[in-house]
């Protein structure tokens, strides 16, 4: 027994849940760059973690009251893109990422950086002219031809 070793593996990361979105106004979407261990310094859009019993529209409005001081409206489930970061240090991180669309309720509202331990700040970017470096999730959509605004 004295020469047994224990068998304990290294736990697994495990896949969380980001909920993202889309903020709409004209041809121009709401972006901020990153200030994190992933994705650093990257245009990202607003979002964060699905808490337990949340749904989607209630997470993306939640964080983007929190991130930007904004209500939004309008909200709509766009897509679902399945993201593994391999190379993330301090350790590998695996995301489903749920792309929502919204507006601002009211056009009056200005964005804040309500969060400065995690973003240099917000910003419109008109779609055809995005700035870079995109954080990779948003880049690889953009990428693919991926258009959020509806078509009339």
């Amino acid at each position: 027994m004295e020469n047994q070793k224990k068998n304990v593996e290294t736990p697994k990361p495990i896949p969380r849940v980001a909920v993202v979105v889309f903020l709409l106004k004209g041809k121009s979407v709401l972006l901020g760059r990153r200030r994190s261990s992933v994705g650093d310094s990257t245009f990202a859009l607003p979002g964060g973690h699905l808490e337990f019993g949340e749904s989607f529209e209630e997470c993306g409005a939640r964080e983007v009251k929190e991130e930007t001081g904004l209500e939004i409206t309008k909200i709509e489930y766009l897509t679902a893109t399945n993201n593994v970061f391999l190379e993330q240090q301090p350790k590998p991180s695996h995301y489903v990422t749920i792309f929502l669309r919204a507006v601002s309720a009211d056009s009056d509202q200005v964005a804040q950086n309500l969060e400065p331990d995690k973003c240099y700040g917000w910003g419109w970017y008109e779609w055809d002219n995005l700035p870079e470096p995109l954080f990779w999730p948003l880049e690889k959509m953009v990428l693919s031809g991926f258009n959020p605004f509806p078509a009339f």
